[in-house]
């Protein structure tokens, strides 16, 4: 079997599982617990727009989860069926931001789960900007921008999840020649805990379309 399962599809799943360890683990009422399985089974296959019989029985035993052995178990045979992120090259970097001349790929996207991320980004100290790469269908989508921290807490409008984060901000050609507009959101100052949260892609792409567009 291929893989089928998107980055931000398995924290969806995850995040099921860790909902009927916490059952577990308060409820004793058996209706309760039924009702909590009956969701999770429902939540965990509805990400998905199909599923074949053997992707569905891959998924479905996420109700059998009791504690967090089990979801250790049960997620670790989900991992080999998600789909990793395209992996990057200068080459590909460089035609995404060719303005950005001195731009190198970050060090450590060499390092990355690449299974584990829905988008790519980082400050880069040469050029003092901030650079996001997301995969957009079959291709990459890249934005570059300037990014100052809040060092507070607020909601990030990709993940929609509470964290550290800092306001995003691009600069797009105005519709008049010669005029420029600026775009801005917050955003998790971390990446990595971003992509950690993300539970749908919807909102990552909603962002993006948002912020590149006048």
């Amino acid at each position: 079997m291929e893989p089928f399962i998107r980055s931000d599809q398995y924290n969806h799943i995850k995040a099921q599982a860790q909902i009927l360890v916490n059952g577990h683990s308060t409820a004793n009422d058996r209706h309760v617990l039924d009702a909590l399985k009956s969701l999770a089974a429902e939540r965990a296959t509805a990400v998905f727009e199909e599923l074949s019989p053997e992707q569905r029985d891959l998924i479905s035993p996420v109700s059998d989860v009791k504690d967090t052995m089990d979801a250790d178990a049960y997620l670790a045979k989900l991992r080999p069926y998600t789909i990793p992120f395209r992996p990057l090259t200068e080459q590909s970097v460089k035609k995404l931001f060719p303005k950005a001349k001195k731009l190198k790929l970050p060090s450590f996207a060499q390092e990355l789960e690449l299974n584990e991320v829905s988008y790519i980004g980082w400050h880069d100290k040469g050029t003092g900007k901030y650079f996001m790469i997301a995969e957009s269908g079959e291709k990459w989508t890249g934005l570059s921008g300037t990014f100052s921290s809040t060092y507070q807490k607020g909601v990030c409008t990709i993940c929609g999840k509470f964290s550290e984060t800092g306001l995003f901000t691009v600069e797009l050609k105005g519709s008049e020649q010669g005029t420029y507009v600026k775009k801005g959101n917050y955003i998790c100052k971390d990446s990595k805990t971003c992509n950690e949260n993300l539970t749908s892609v919807d909102k990552l792409h909603d962002f993006l379309d948002w912020m590149k567009t006048i």
